[in-house]
């Protein structure tokens, strides 16, 4: 009989046992597991509470995942993590509590099946995807069953502005940095970005030509240049290559977004470098000045900066003359700005023109009264035109007598104009001083700027009294000066 029942087959299948008595009793101890602490085990969600969930993992006991350790979130809700029926993977934190509990974690389990995911894929490149938990300071929290860190310098190809639109969003990154002991994960959407676009930049490299002309949008400017997106590879617009005329920084000129054509100027295809130009696309004002002035020609324009050296004028758009202070008046100029300031429109000869060197030298000594002034090579509005207001003659009212003194008061502010450009002494309060200044012309003259009548004169010209009466009549027929500008030009 003892034989017999040692040598029944039911021993071999692990569930019954032999008694005290010799008989077969079921073996319950065999039927469990074989459970050790920070293994990780499988099983099924059977309850759900605010604080805790019960885990059926097939053991003598159901395990209990304290909701602290069912996420590496901070501050979540159970029923958002996991569900009655669920099946999960859970590491055995403790075999029995003090209240002889078997204790799980669901976010441990995860953290050591994810690290050897990490590991493995540091080790050979391979990017990893994770969803976007936290904005920090710096950058992203990635949920990648460990927190990783994504740097927000390596978010994205070009600087991200607003970090929160990714909050949220499952992202691909590389990762660049990896330490156990500090369970430290640094990740790189940069580098999965870039490699995606190696092969479309290949392409763009040689699709591209120097000279060609090609379609872009502005990605990003900095104060020695601008960016531009070539469907797929950015290209550098130099501050320099953005207009004809002297640019302070390239926000004057463009704005992020924008869409501009640009002409290729050089391809570095070893370092994947395309250099772009923005103004060869417009046209050059210098070839303007080549096919329409010339040198002896006195051309308009304005002083767009005084130097102690002299001052530059704008004659087009784009393109700047220097008139040296030897060549601002007949008399020695000690400053620039006794003869001119910046803003004021003048007559200037040429000098030199210098093609090759984008130059010219201008003169407005040179400049004589009758001189004939060239139109302006853009087609575009005299810099001496006077602002058509669009006022009715109602405002004003009837035209006062012309009379000296209320002549003196119209023309208070050119006198004083003229006292500033000159050499510091003002021609008398006359209505004819007045009128020729607000004609602009004898600013351009070689005397330095002052009006016809000199202030070296003043007692002669109260001498002659016949002279300043035909003198007070003069602008009662001109009260505006606009006929004396229209004949002096």
């Amino acid at each position: 009989m003892a034989n017999e029942t040692i040598n029944d087959p039911r021993l071999e299948e692990g569930v019954w046992t032999t008694g005290p008595d010799g008989e077969l009793v079921p073996d319950y101890d065999a039927t469990f597991p074989t459970i050790n602490e920070g293994e990780v085990v499988h099983g099924t969600i059977v309850r759900v509470d605010k604080d805790e969930v019960l885990v059926d993992i097939g053991y003598k006991s159901e395990g209990v995942i304290p909701v602290a350790e069912l996420s590496i979130r901070r501050s979540v809700n159970p029923a958002d993590e996991v569900s009655v029926g669920e099946e999960i993977d859970a590491l055995v934190m403790t075999k029995e509590d003090a209240e002889g509990r078997l204790i799980l974690s669901k976010k441990r389990a995860r953290f050591e099946i994810a690290w050897k995911a990490i590991e493995s894929a540091a080790e050979s490149g391979e990017p990893v995807n994770g969803r976007v938990i936290e904005v920090v300071k710096g950058g992203l929290i990635l949920d990648l069953g460990v927190r990783g860190f994504l740097p927000a310098s390596l978010v994205d190809i070009r600087r991200v502005q607003d970090l929160d639109e990714f909050l949220g969003k499952e992202l691909r990154c590389k990762v660049i940095e990896l330490n156990r002991s500090r369970n430290n994960v640094v990740l790189s959407r940069r580098a999965v970005l870039e490699d995606e676009r190696k092969e479309m930049r290949q392409a763009i490299l040689d699709r591209l030509n120097p000279g060609d002309v090609v379609e872009g949008t502005i990605s990003n400017i900095v104060d020695f240049g601008a960016f531009v997106d070539l469907d797929g590879m950015d290209g550098l617009i130099h501050i320099s290559e953005l207009s004809w005329s002297h640019v302070n920084h390239p926000s004057e000129v463009l704005e992020i977004g924008q869409t501009v054509k640009v002409k290729v100027l050089d391809i570095d295809r070893e370092r994947q470098r395309i250099s772009l130009g923005l103004k060869q696309t417009q046209s050059d004002p210098w070839q303007q000045v080549l096919e329409s002035y010339q040198e002896g020609d006195v051309v308009e324009g304005r002083v767009t900066k005084v130097v102690t050296f002299g001052a530059f004028v704008e004659i087009l758009p784009g393109v700047e003359g220097l008139v040296h202070i030897s060549e601002l008046a007949h008399h020695h100029v000690e400053n620039p700005r006794e003869v001119v300031s910046q803003g004021d429109p003048v007559n200037v000869l040429i000098l030199e023109v210098d093609a090759e060197r984008r130059r010219l030298s201008l003169s407005l000594k040179r400049v004589e009264e009758g001189m004939q002034v060239q139109p302006r090579a853009d087609g575009g509005e005299s810099v001496h035109a006077t602002p058509n207001l669009d006022l009715s003659e109602d405002v004003f009212g009837a035209a006062p007598p012309a009379t000296p003194a209320g002549d003196a008061d119209e023309s208070a502010p050119p006198t004083a104009e003229v006292q500033e450009l000159g050499d510091g002494e003002g021609p008398p309060a006359t209505a004819s001083t007045d009128a020729t200044v607000e004609s602009g012309e004898q600013q351009d003259t070689g005397d330095g700027g002052v009006a016809a009548t000199t202030a070296d004169e003043p007692a002669e010209a109260e001498a002659e009294a016949e002279a300043e009466a035909d003198a007070v009549e003069e602008p009662a027929a001109t009260p505006t000066g606009d006929e004396s500008l229209s004949e002096s030009q």
